[in-house]
């Protein structure tokens, strides 16, 4: 794999050799843990999908990939996936809700899952993955 100089942008270094190799990028993301991987994830009525580290307060407040490990990545092991596995899949099979989608948050999910992306950042064009979760009631918890 060619080394060459990766570009800094606002979530740190720009890994643009993932492109449309979602598991290798999050592979690569949960090992350097900042940064992101331009154009990662693809989806044929979005588009390119940027995958960004993120950030994850201790009230499980956040984005990017940390967010969808520690807050929904116990819940995803329970489905029996690696989180490399799940995203990619839960992108190709949502359908796009008009309903809870914001002016540049474009909500997406099937009856099982849900995922976020946001198509700005700090006012500029950018397709990037908030978050990703099962969306199934588990047995005995209440709605909230």
């Amino acid at each position: 794999m060619a080394n060459k100089k990766e570009n800094t942008g606002e979530f740190g270094l720009i890994y643009t050799r993932f492109k449309g190799k979602a598991r290798e990028a999050i592979k690569h993301l949960k090992k350097v843990k900042t940064g992101e991987c331009a154009q990662a994830l693809y989806r044929a009525d979005v588009g390119y999908i940027d995958i960004v580290w993120g950030e994850n307060d201790n009230n499980n407040k956040g984005y990017g990939l940390k967010h969808i490990i520690e807050k929904h990545g116990e819940e995803i092991k329970e489905l029996g996936f690696n989180i490399e596995d799940f995203i990619p899949i839960v992108v190709q099979y949502g359908d796009f809700n008009k309903k809870d989608s914001k002016k540049t948050r474009r909500v997406y999910e099937s009856k099982m899952f849900r995922f976020v992306i946001d198509t700005k950042y700090k006012g500029k064009n950018k397709n990037w993955l908030l978050t990703a979760f099962d969306l199934r009631k588990k047995p005995g918890k209440k709605p909230s």
